[in-house]
């Protein structure tokens, strides 16, 4: 090539007026399908209000669920949607509006920590097919998966440093430890929502549950109140003690100061 073919050329590189693609913009962030049961929506709110109450003065971190994460053009093209029941972002704005989580518009960021409420029909898709996803494009940190109407079904997996997933082995509660969170999951008894159920609860480092808001709620009042009730005895207390005195002064003749 000569020399002037070569400067022809250059000044029509030069000349080019190319951007990258633009990944969509055109997202669905609702199919209309609802959560398996009423226990599974239950369980998923749970999970999040539980953490935003313990974490109350941080804003962080962004917990959803039910919605949709976009992680590529292809599979937001494919219409391939994937929404996890529970998943957790850490070192984020939580205070941004989110109707779904959009990996480009945050700045590549994918869940660190993501729980699937499985059912007899989800169940394989759950331990496998998402697994993969979860461990392979999206390399989150902890995955989880439980069924709410079986207590025995709680699973979890960590990376390790080769990012493959390894089993989570089960304290002697049966709970498994969620490194990134610093937290522990495991199973419940009780009624929330009008439900009795074996729901799956965060516990701390302690082995203290996680309250929801209103359970912590109800627990200042209690403190509160235990605390005016000691306070009534106390002041009972010292009545009896200065009535106790004022007897053994007028035992003595002497009318105590009022």
């Amino acid at each position: 090539m000569s020399s002037t073919e070569e400067k022809t050329v250059s000044q029509d590189v030069e000349g080019w007026d190319w951007e990258p693609p633009m990944p969509p913009t055109d997202l669905i962030f609702d199919d209309g399908e609802p959560l398996e049961s009423n226990r599974h929506r239950i369980a998923m709110n749970v999970l999040i209000r539980s953490l935003e109450q313990a974490w109350l003065e941080r804003n962080d971190f962004f917990a959803g669920g039910n919605m949709f994460i976009y992680y590529s053009s292809t599979q937001a093209r494919n219409r391939d949607f994937r929404g996890p029941d529970f998943f957790v972002a850490l070192d984020v704005d939580g205070t941004k509006s989110r109707q779904g989580w959009v990996v480009w518009e945050e700045d590549g960021r994918y869940p660190d920590v993501i729980v699937e409420l499985m059912s007899p029909s989800t169940a394989e898709i759950d331990k496998v097919t998402k697994k993969d996803i979860y461990e392979r494009t999206f390399r989150t940190p902890n995955y989880f998966v439980y069924d709410p109407f079986n207590p025995s079904s709680l699973q979890g997996w960590q990376l390790d440093a080769s990012h493959r997933y390894q089993p989570l082995e089960a304290n002697k509660q049966g709970w498994l430890w969620c490194e990134t969170l610093g937290f522990w999951l495991g199973t419940w008894e009780g009624t929330i929502n009008r439900e009795t159920a074996p729901w799956l609860r965060f516990f701390d480092s302690s082995g203290n549950l996680v309250l929801l808001p209103e359970e912590a709620a109800q627990a200042k009042a209690e403190q509160e109140r235990r605390k005016a009730e000691q306070a009534t005895q106390q002041a009972e207390q010292e009545r009896q003690k200065a009535e106790r005195l004022a007897a053994q002064l007028r035992a003595l003749g002497v009318e105590p100061e009022v």
